[in-house]
Formats: structure tokens, sequence, C-alpha cells
């Protein structure tokens, strides 16, 4: 029975808002989906999760997040308590038929740019029984994949091509040679992105897909093939065209090591074409045995690496794109554009993460997208990266840029306010930001002396601490001179 107040339902309401805004939909769906409030009770949050994976991936990678942001609708909150929910026990009675159903598009508050549909994974079979061969070929389709994950929209770059190339051509069936590709990189770079673009092209050719998730792996095929239909299955298994396996270093355990080595070798080796993604190359994957590695490196192994400038600039455009295909209103300028993909750096998700809180502030507050407004949306996502020494001269085509001026303007002699005050702002960011002496500032603004710069530095402090939107602008010059 489930003990929750309005208030609790809808802080926990609010909290999955936030948590979808700064993990993305991908990770948001994957991970939280499926996750219910059960009770909110003094100081302790009560969740409910529907397997144990489930359970151990949230404590492990999101309890503080998860906790500061209950913490932030309610100060009393300091834990949270998760629980792997009782509908998943084993049943009496014998399930008719097993198949694989996808739950209805999750409706937030406000609408995502072309983005994953909440999934529904199927229950987990106690046991398949008589279950007929058309109830066995749906269930060995594997875990759901989301079909707006597909090639038209994955954005093609240099860290990603070869990946790219190597699973279109499995995909079209164009290159019988190519019987196993392993991809490798960190999470967001878009290996499954590109697995559930196989699924969709393949399924469309008419070839028959199965795809596994670790979760999928180890709650329902490995009973599965444990139970009386075990033979059936073994039947249906040598049908299968493609194989795609996500996810691999999730896998944790003897018992799991013995099991999924010895069933993906199994599957492996009637199917025509295999796909296996992970986050570390095959000889770093400590959770599978020595023959299950050596297979596994016998194939293209290829590593996806962190997507550049130009990568990250094409999946903002991309992204972009598909918002105003639902919002017409909505518009991102170039240089924000241009400021995002230079700060946000860590993975195609972040920068998907930072397209949604923009769609959504519009949406939300009809407000245009400016720079300044871009930098308090984003300002957890950006990163400076690491610290360099900054040039004089880089400065001031920071500033020349952001107050279209030129550069001859800028160290001329010219007393025009609207040339003046970005003169101060680059003198005194030149002194705040580089170990350069007063003298050596005022020698390369056209050759001034040190009080004028002394001058410019004092005035722009004092205004700074009195004009709230001038530390604002302030900090956005900063961040690009670091960039």
């Amino acid at each position: 029975m489930q003990i929750q107040s309005v208030n609790g339902t809808e802080r926990w309401d609010r909290v999955k808002s936030k948590l979808r805004e700064e993990l993305g939909d991908d990770a948001y769906f994957n991970w939280f989906g499926r996750v219910i409030l059960e009770e909110n009770d003094g100081d302790v949050v009560r969740l409910s999760v529907p397997t144990r994976f489930l359970k151990h991936w949230i404590q492990s990678h999101y309890e503080e997040q998860l906790v500061g942001l209950w913490q932030h609708e309610c100060r009393d909150i300091n834990s949270i308590e998760l629980t792997v929910r009782s509908a998943l026990r084993p049943s009496k009675a014998k399930p008719k038929k097993l198949i694989p159903t996808n739950a209805s598009p999750a409706r937030a508050s406000y609408a995502h740019p072309g983005l994953p549909d909440a999934i529904r994974y199927p229950q987990v079979p106690i046991a398949l029984g008589d279950a007929d061969e058309e109830t066995l070929i749906e269930f060995l389709k594997g875990a759901p994949t989301n079909p707006r994950n597909s090639f038209e929209s994955f954005v093609e770059g240099d860290s990603n091509g070869l990946a790219f190339e190597a699973a279109r051509k499995i995909a079209g069936g164009q290159n019988e040679a190519l019987d196993l590709l392993y991809l490798h990189g960190a999470v967001g770079f878009g290996k499954t992105h590109l697995l559930h673009a196989v699924a969709t092209e393949a399924r469309s050719r008419g070839q028959t897909v199965c795809y596994l998730t670790a979760e999928y792996f180890m709650y329902h095929l490995v009973p599965a093939l444990k139970s009386r239909s075990f033979q059936a299955l073994k039947r249906i298994l040598a049908s299968i065209n493609v194989l795609l396996v996500d996810d691999m270093q999730f896998l944790h355990g003897k018992q799991a090591q013995a099991d999924f080595s010895e069933t993906l070798l199994s599957l492996m080796q009637p199917v025509k074409h295999v796909i296996v993604a992970a986050d570390r190359p095959p000889l770093q994957l400590e959770t599978v045995e020595c023959g299950l590695r050596d297979r596994l490196c016998d194939g293209l192994v290829v590593g996806l690496q962190p997507p550049d400038f130009a990568l990250r600039r094409g999946i903002l455009t991309r992204r972009l794109a598909a918002a105003k295909k639902l919002l017409p209103t909505f518009d991102i300028p170039k240089e924000v554009l241009d400021y995002v993909a230079c700060h946000v750096t860590a993975c195609g998700r972040d920068l998907e993460g930072a397209i949604n809180r923009l769609y959504a502030h519009h949406q939300l507050t009809s407000q245009a997208i400016t720079p300044y407004l871009a930098d308090k949306i984003l300002s957890d996502l950006v990163r400076s990266g690491e610290k360099r020494n900054i040039k004089i001269e880089e400065i001031q085509q920071v500033v020349c840029k952001h107050y279209s001026v030129s550069k001859a303007d800028l160290l001329s002699a010219c007393r025009s306010r609207n040339l003046v005050r970005p003169r101060q702002i680059a003198m005194y960011l030149s002194k705040v930001l580089t170990p350069r002496s007063l003298p050596e500032i005022g020698k390369r603004f056209g050759g001034r002396d040190h009080t004028t710069v002394l001058h410019a530095v004092r005035k722009i402090e004092a205004q700074s601490q009195a004009d709230t939107s001038l530390g604002q602008e302030l900090a956005l010059l900063k961040r690009l001179a670091h960039s």
C-alpha cells in the first residue's frame, strides 16, 4: 500500500522534472522511468524499483543527486530508501503469454524536441512453460529499442565516423565479412544510439534482431533459457540475423560471468552479425571469461572518442532544428550555440540536455534565449576545462567580438562612448585573468599609461559590484576567454 501525501506527490513530480532536465531524456527514462514514490514520511523518502539491478545502479550513481533535489523541495529530507517492488515476485498463476510491451509516450509538463519516449520492459518470466513459438520469437527480440535513435538522427563526425559506417553496413547487410563489431567509449558517446539505429534499420529490411541489455539478459533471458521452453528457444536462436549486446560492463558476479559468457557464445555461433557495446575495450572486461574476450577481440574493435567542437556544434544544430519544428518561436542565436559547443564538452547527452533546458525555459516563459540567459540556465553544465594561460590578445578578440568593435578601434585614442566601455572592460579582464603588470597591459592597449589602466580596473570593479547585469556580463566574458 502506498502512503503519500498530495504534497509528497507534487514534490516527487517536481523532483522528476528537475532530474529529467539535468540528465536528459535518455538517461532519465533508462534509470528513473519506472521508479515509483511509495512514501514521503518525515525525513525519509521511500522509492520502489522493479529490479535489483536498477536499485543498485541508482544507489551507486544517483543517490546523492536525488537527496539534493528532495532537500530542495523539503529541508527535512536526509535520506532515500530504495526497495524492489513485490509485483515482480513469482506469481502462482501461470502466465498465458509473454509479450514485450512498450508504454505510451511519457507526457511531461513540457514537450521535448524529438527525444526518447518512456520504455517499459516486459515482466520477468517465471516460466515460459508451453508458450507458443510466436510468443517466444517476440520474446527473443529482447529489450525495447527507441526508433527515434536512427541513423538519420545520428550526427557523424571524426570521433565516431568509423563506428557509424561499420554499424550502417551491418544494418544494411552490405558486408558479410564484418560479422563482429565491438564498440567502446564513455557514456553519451553514441553507442546505444547506434545499436538502436541498427535494430530499426535491420528490422525494416526483414532481418530478425535480438537486442540485449545487461538488465534484460540478467532478469529475462537467463531465466527463460532455464525454463521448460529451452529447446524451443534454442531453435529460434538460430534464426537471429543480428545480435546486439549493450552495456556489457554491467554484468557482475561469478554466476553472471559464467552465465553471460556461456550464453553469449552460444548465441553468437549461428548469428550472421553481432555488435557489442561497452565502456571499455574487450581486454579490460573483467566480468567475462577469457574465451569470450578472445572472441570479441577477433572482430572489428572501434573506440568512440569525445566529440570535437565541430561535432558538438553539429549535434546542437540538429537538435535545434528538431525543436523548432515543435515550437517555431524557439531559436538560439549563433553565438549561444558556439558558447555551448565550446563549454559543454563531456558528451552528446549533455548537449541534448542543454537544448532541453533552453527549450523548456522558452516554452514556459516565452523569453528569447540570450547569451546571459543561456549562461544562467546552463551554469552547472558549463565546463571551463583545465586552466590555461590566457593572452591579452585573446581577451581583446573576445571583447571586440562581443561588443562588435574592431581591434584597431579598441586600441585607438578615440574616446567615443561605445569604445571607452569595451576598452575599460578589456583592461579589467587583462588584469584579473593574466599575470601581466599594469605597464605591460597599457603597452598592449596602444601604449597607454599604467594609471589609465588602473583607473579602468577600479571603475569596472566598482560598477560590477553595483550593477548585477554588468557582473553577469563579465562572468560570461571570462568564460569565453577561457574557451
